[in-house]
């Protein structure tokens, strides 16, 4: 990403001052206070610690060292940037802070200072702090309300962490007497170095704000009254400078800030592809009047070719080798969608030929269903034998079996009247139609014998009893 911003700095003294009396600034900013350029891309601020001599020391060591060991390690202002150079030029700094003269002892040990850094690059910025100096990211509306704080920086201060863990309140921190006491700083011959928060982003766009500032520009403001100065009300950039240093201007510490306004983001990948865009369209007229067909008064000499451009022959030639790329490309796309529009239609046709098929098939299964084949064979019935009164064996009516010689007589025989055959063979009874029913027929041995197919065991063969002919006979008798 490229970034086209403008950068203002604050630098104030407050009312502080040092032991003869002069206003003492312990406070260090790079680039130097009023020395901002829009080619800016690092930006360091520092609020020193230690007295006299001895916190703008520190401020200065560690600015100076940073951004020398970060133009060494990264001169590509707005190339790639990692945390690896961010971590060389933190240690570049703690070793610049154990190398300063020691003359002073007692001195050497209260020596110390903050820092926030801040580095625009290639994918984005990178955000590192240490001590209660921060860094807001903010994105401006109209008004208060309409304006965001993207991001700030967490103070590592006792009092923060007091809160962090419930005992004290925030207004209560505003009145501690140990509001000014850090937890994290940068001090010459530490056994132990602290770690820098660091934070990285990507979403910078057009109109926001960075905001870096010590401790001494907040002793009266609140982040209401920060999202309020960077809104559009506050109207352009110097008049917020001039609202933030005008509310700052009775605070009795040092209190330095850097406003950092994006005015623009770039993506290099757009930029590529709109002058490669532009300048296929500078160069399609060019291409369209040459011709293939020249004849040879019409071709141009040798000499008028040298002097003509070499960057207008590279563009037509790129321009035709592009157009050509193209149409292959187009040509390639429309044999695939081709290709896949014959598969596609392939599969319907398999579909339609397994689904007529199946349907034909069902179409034979339900007509045999519903058609079957007639029997041949004409199944036989026979009459449920009937149980006789008093007796333990019964006999069918001898009207069946002309019942199944002349099946027209079976609806008279149901409402016939039953003849009871004798032992000698007489019908004791004739219904008015003549046709004699015998209930049973006894041979001379009282066994009682069938009507239909009746067979008498006499000496162990099988013959008709006679009395049952005499029945058959007059019963044929009668109805003829």
């Amino acid at each position: 990403m490229k970034y086209i911003l403008n950068a203002y700095s604050i630098w104030e003294y407050g009312k502080r001052v040092d032991s003869d009396g002069n206003p003492h600034q312990e406070d260090c900013i790079f680039p130097a206070h009023g020395q901002q350029k829009e080619t800016d891309r690092l930006f360091i601020l520092c609020d020193g610690m230690g007295g006299h001599e001895a916190g703008e020391v520190a401020s200065s060591t560690v600015c100076t060292a940073m951004s020398n060991s970060v133009f060494e390690n990264a001169p590509d202002f707005e190339g790639d940037f990692s945390d690896d150079i961010l971590y060389k030029a933190i240690s570049d700094a703690f070793l610049a802070l154990d190398e300063l003269p020691s003359a002073n002892v007692s001195a050497a040990k209260k020596m110390g200072t903050t820092m926030t850094f801040l580095k625009f690059h290639s994918k984005g910025c990178t955000i590192a702090h240490m001590g209660d100096s921060r860094v807001y990211h903010i994105r401006p509306g109209q008004g208060r309300e309409d304006t965001r704080i993207l991001f700030k920086t967490r103070d590592h201060s006792l009092v923060n962490d007091l809160i962090r863990i419930g005992e004290l309140t925030p207004e209560e921190a505003k009145l501690s007497k140990q509001k000014n006491v850090i937890t994290r700083a940068m001090q010459p011959n530490m056994e132990r170095h602290p770690k820098a928060d660091v934070y990285h982003t990507a979403d910078i766009k057009k109109g926001d704000y960075f905001y870096m500032c010590s401790d001494g520009m907040l002793e009266q403001m609140e982040d209401e009254n920060i999202l309020f100065n960077f809104s559009e009300a506050t109207g352009d950039d110097e008049n917020k400078v001039n609202i933030l240093t005008q509310a700052t201007s009775q605070n009795r510490d040092n209190h330095t800030a850097i406003i950092i306004h994006i005015l623009d983001v770039i993506d290099p990948l757009q930029v590529e592809s709109s002058s490669s865009a532009s300048h296929i369209v500078k160069n399609s007229p060019i291409m369209a009047t040459v011709s293939d067909n020249l004849s040879s008064k019409e071709q141009p000499k040798e000499s008028e070719s040298s002097n003509a451009s070499s960057d207008n022959i590279i563009l037509i030639s790129n321009g035709d080798n592009g157009y050509k790329r193209y149409y292959k490309k187009m040509k390639s796309k429309l044999g695939l969608y081709i290709s896949m529009a014959l598969f596609v239609l392939l599969l319907v046709l398999v579909f339609f030929v397994i689904g007529s098929k199946t349907f034909k098939n069902r179409e034979k299964k339900r007509e045999k269903i519903e058609n079957p084949q007639k029997q041949t064979k004409i199944p036989i019935k026979s009459n449920n034998s009937r149980k006789t009164k008093g007796k333990d064996n019964s006999a069918n009516n001898t009207q069946d079996m002309s019942n199944q010689e002349n099946p027209e007589n079976r609806s008279e025989n149901n409402n016939s009247t039953s003849t009871q055959i004798q032992n000698n063979g007489t019908p004791s009874s004739v219904n008015q139609s003549g046709i004699v029913h015998t209930n049973a027929v006894t041979n001379g041995s009282g066994n009682n014998l069938s009507s239909t197919g009746i067979i008498n065991k006499l000496n162990g063969e099988n013959v008709v009893s006679s009395d049952q002919q005499t029945a058959i006979d007059v019963a044929n008798k009668r109805n003829n």
